[in-house]
């Protein structure tokens, strides 16, 4: 995980003082200007919104005293009233948030449904990403501003610190595809991408390709990336950035260079689930200690998926460390494991640490979620238990 200190938001204005036109309920920080009813809610999103925008002005670099104003973010509670909203400029519905780009930077926004299960939360990352860049860049390339988006959608603020996990969810779908040459995807959005590969692909290689020039390890890409960016002017158009953007990254590294390393990187990373069968086959030979990190790789992958928290707390109860185990094997309850399973896995657990009772609440537990499966094995260690208790009695 990649740790980043945030500058602290500085409040520009009280609250209640008018801003840009959005009336009295807004609040201005250094680089946004925020309007809502509530005022925690404006101050919430303040600190995140400042947050991200201090980690991308690490990246880019862009200077934020060429803004001509602040960024301007709308939060709404109501649901009803949120879908109006964007039906009227739109002519459709969105869900959580979407950032609106006119011509017109007055009329530029940043709208959040900040209502309870709106999902305000997931897209607000990748929403507030393409509003810094098209703030600054109306035209950028697409396989920047959809390769970002994606890259910095696992970002999180808080306590004016950010942190980042890797995002690769996207990394099946990129290695499913056919090879596709780096040129291609850099030119993506001029040359008719959007009918050469479907929506989904078309993201996942933007993704992989800002993955690459980020995490490659070769100075010399990041430094190409770097570079590019001074490439973007902010009244360009979109093909003129694009392939400025595109000739300067290949006459700095090479068609060949850039097609064998870039694929040589992707073919490197592991998906959730070649990791999720490493890690098995290290376990079924008793190999533990090997097992264990592609597990943990696996977990930092998908942190809601049940099974690698279920195999971690095997591990631990492999090397007796029972209350280890019994928290992995309830995290794996949590994100919807066999419970069954998982019931039968915390008796044998809670048996080998000698917790009796618990062991047999456990494994009830496990014949009343399939009495089919569990019923005889359970009762076979309910009665080793009880011989062993009734030993130890004597």
């Amino acid at each position: 995980m990649r740790r980043f200190l945030c500058s602290t938001v500085i409040l520009m204005a009280l609250f209640g003082r008018p801003g840009g036109g959005f009336g009295q309920d807004s609040l201005i920080t250094d680089h946004y200007e925020i309007h809502s009813e509530d005022q925690a809610a404006r101050e919430k999103i303040a600190g995140d919104l400042e947050g991200r925008f201090a980690v991308y002005t690490r990246i880019f670099r862009f200077n934020p005293q060429s803004l001509a104003a602040p960024l301007k973010v709308r939060l709404m509670s109501d649901t009803e009233a949120y879908d109006r909203y964007l039906i009227n400029r739109l002519g459709e519905k969105n869900t959580g948030a979407l950032y609106l780009h006119y011509r017109q930077t007055d009329r530029r926004e940043l709208v959040v449904n900040y209502g309870n299960g709106t999902g305000w939360e997931q897209t607000l990352p990748y929403q507030s990403f393409v509003q810094y860049l098209r703030s600054f860049i109306a035209n950028p390339p697409v396989w920047i501003e959809e390769g970002f988006a994606i890259y910095f959608s696992t970002l999180s603020v808080e306590g004016g610190e950010s942190a980042y996990t890797e995002n690769l969810s996207w990394l099946e779908r990129v290695k499913e595809l056919p090879a596709v040459p780096v040129w291609d995807i850099l030119l993506l959005g001029i040359q008719d991408g959007s009918a050469s590969f479907p929506r989904e692909d078309y993201s996942a290689l933007s993704w992989a390709l800002v993955s690459f020039f980020l995490n490659s390890g070769n100075d010399e890409y990041f430094r190409s990336l770097l570079e590019c960016f001074l490439l973007l002017s902010p009244d360009a158009g979109l093909e003129e950035n694009t392939t400025a953007v595109a000739e300067w990254i290949v006459r700095w590294n090479g068609f060949e260079n850039l097609d064998r390393d870039y694929y040589s990187y992707v073919g490197a990373r592991k998906t959730f689930s070649e990791l999720m069968n490493e890690g098995r086959r290290m376990y079924g030979a008793g190999d533990l200690d090997t097992a264990e990190p592609v597990f943990a790789a696996a977990r930092d992958q998908r942190p809601g998926h049940y099974a690698p928290y279920y195999y971690l707390g095997l591990i631990a109860y492999g090397r007796g460390a029972w209350d280890r185990a019994e928290r992995y094997y309830n995290s794996s309850l949590e994100r919807g494991a066999d419970r069954a399973l998982v019931y039968y896995a915390l008796g044998l657990n809670a048996a080998a640490a000698e917790q009796g009772e618990r062991a047999a609440e456990f494994l009830g537990l496990a014949v009343e979620a399939d009495p089919v499966r569990y019923s005889e094995r359970a009762n076979t260690l309910l009665r080793r238990i009880q011989v062993r208790q009734r030993m130890e009695m004597e």
